[in-house]
């Protein structure tokens, strides 16, 4: 059912152990032998095996995130880890270890091949997001529960399923039970499930997957809604404007303020409040509904900037790669001509000459090359700034606060506090009112301090969903100018980079030839 420790230590996946699977599976051409002098790329690696390697813990694999093929199988791993950054495998083999559980594989969203064939694993579980999924092989296992098959229903697009071995495959209606529930299956257990098993299946488990699909139709949609939802909440968030079409702010207002209770029991408040949606309160919304549109509509702007960005930079760079290509075409030419003409010459001064010159051409190469790319980098940083200022000016002027409307609701509320308290003094207020709000009357300071809090309270709000939005904008175009940088820094190192292991391809080849003729 799984794997025996072998007799040899535990194999940990280091750099070392890496490194060596990569140049073993590499190219073994020059190519392969420039990459392996520079240092390997493992981002740009796509497939790896690293089987029969007595590895006990998955580890160190989080810079493969260009793999789309993985072997793990016939190790001693005892757990599922460590995948998280690998988010483009399409096909996982850890057969042939000694997993217990299903986890750890959320994020490969891609998969379409899963093996997990020969381990201790008794629950199939934890693979909500592998919806692509083609083929699952889970055969050796211990899975007792036939009814745990039902968990891969959610998988539209599985056609191939193993499960031999299981303690499952033991009962009856195993076979009839897997074909009714899972009627998209094409082959079980290495074999095609002919059409009678499913017309049997269908036969004995008719009004139960009628009841079920009723039930899975009702959460598809509930979980459709949901989705729709947070999809909308979503697109809110992007444009940093979320929970502003509505009176989320106007009621945050009045949650927290503590005077407000007691304000509104003077004479002539209700006209501002007593009625939802009251003047201020319909005005506040329509304000913060007004902010709302704008933010959506930036942000249209704001991704028609970026993509007017990104393809920019291409066209610069694309542009400029085919100058440098002509160049080195035109270079490789002229050096095969004088390479003939070296392995021809005999007369010692014009070999002499000819390599002089050969080297001459190098280092002019060299300089054009550099040049380019210098080029390319004044360009590009150019482009960027232009960037950068288009979308600084975007978040710049963004929001119209709401603090007008509240500094007037706040000095109609202190007129009509101030005239409570003059009719307090002349005992001329008819209107009942509970003692803590006649409290508020025993000076013109108390009743003052009473409408400020409420008022600085009402501002404290505005003031934080103002900054809450000018911070969400600014960190998103900080990370995206930060991810700008950074893209280009990598690009330019990559290139100089080419451009030196080309130079040193060509220059040795001449030393070489230099050396032959001596």
């Amino acid at each position: 059912m799984s794997r025996l420790y072998d007799t040899a230590e535990p194999s940990l996946v280091d750099e070392e152990l890496l490194q060596k699977a990569v140049e073993e599976q590499g190219p073994q051409d020059q190519a392969g032998q420039i990459a392996k002098e520079e240092g390997m790329q493992y981002e740009e690696v796509s497939q790896l095996r690293l089987d029969y390697k007595n590895i006990l813990k998955i580890d160190h694999l989080w810079q493969f995130t260009s793999l789309t093929k993985l072997q793990l199988d016939n190790n001693i791993i005892e757990k599922i880890e460590g995948l998280g950054r690998l988010t483009n495998l399409k096909w996982l083999d850890l057969s042939f270890n000694n997993i217990e559980g299903i986890e750890g594989l959320d994020t490969l969203v891609k998969l379409e091949d899963l093996s997990l064939y020969n381990n201790r694993i008794s629950v199939i579980e934890n693979m909500d997001t592998l919806l692509n999924l083609h083929v699952l092989s889970i055969g050796n296992n211990f899975l007792a529960q036939l009814e745990n098959v039902i968990y891969l229903r959610k998988f539209k697009n599985l056609r191939t399923l193993n499960l031999a071995g299981n303690p499952i495959c033991k009962e009856d209606r195993y076979k009839i039970f897997v074909a009714a529930y899972l009627p998209e299956l094409v082959y079980l257990d290495f074999r095609l499930l002919d059409e009678q098993t499913r017309e049997q299946a269908f036969g004995k488990y008719q009004y139960a997957i009628e009841e079920m699909r009723h039930n899975e139709a009702q959460e598809r949609r509930a979980m459709d809604a949901r989705q729709e939802q947070e999809d909308e909440l979503q697109l809110h968030r992007d444009a940093f404007v979320e929970l502003l079409n509505g009176p989320y702010l106007f009621d945050s207002m009045y949650a927290d303020d503590a005077e407000a209770a007691k304000l509104a029991y003077l004479p002539g408040v209700s006209v501002l409040l007593e009625t939802y949606p009251s003047p201020y309160s319909s005005h506040l919304v329509a304000l913060c509904v007004q902010v709302f549109e704008i933010g959506l509509a930036q942000r249209g702007r704001r991704e028609d900037e970026v993509k007017s960005f990104f393809d920019c930079s291409r066209e610069a760079v694309d542009d400029n790669q085919q100058r440098a290509a002509q160049i080195a075409a035109d270079f490789e030419k002229a050096r095969r001509q004088v390479m003939s003409e070296i392995q021809q010459a005999t007369d010692a001064r014009l070999l002499e000459a000819q390599l002089n010159h050969c080297s001459e051409e190098i280092n002019q190469l060299c300089d054009s090359l550099m040049t380019q790319e210098l080029q390319l980098v004044d360009q590009l940083e150019d482009i960027i700034k232009d960037f950068e200022r288009n979308i600084s000016d975007m978040v710049a002027g963004f929001i119209e606060v709401c603090r007008d409307l509240e500094n007037h609701h706040h000095e109609k509320l202190l007129e009509i506090a101030v005239a409570t308290l003059e009719r307090v003094a002349k005992n001329e207020l008819e209107e009942d009112m509970p003692d803590d709000v006649r409290m508020l009357f025993v000076d013109k300071d108390t009743v003052i301090n009473a409408v400020s809090a409420s008022h600085d309270t009402h501002l404290m709000k505005i003031d934080n969903r103002e900054d809450e939005l000018m911070t969400s904008c600014n960190s998103w175009m900080s990370a995206l100018m930060k991810s700008v940088q950074d893209e280009e820094v990598k690009r330019n190192r990559k290139r100089i980079s080419e451009i030196h292991n080309y130079i040193d391809y060509v220059r040795d080849q001449l030393d070489e030839m230099q050396h032959d003729h001596h």
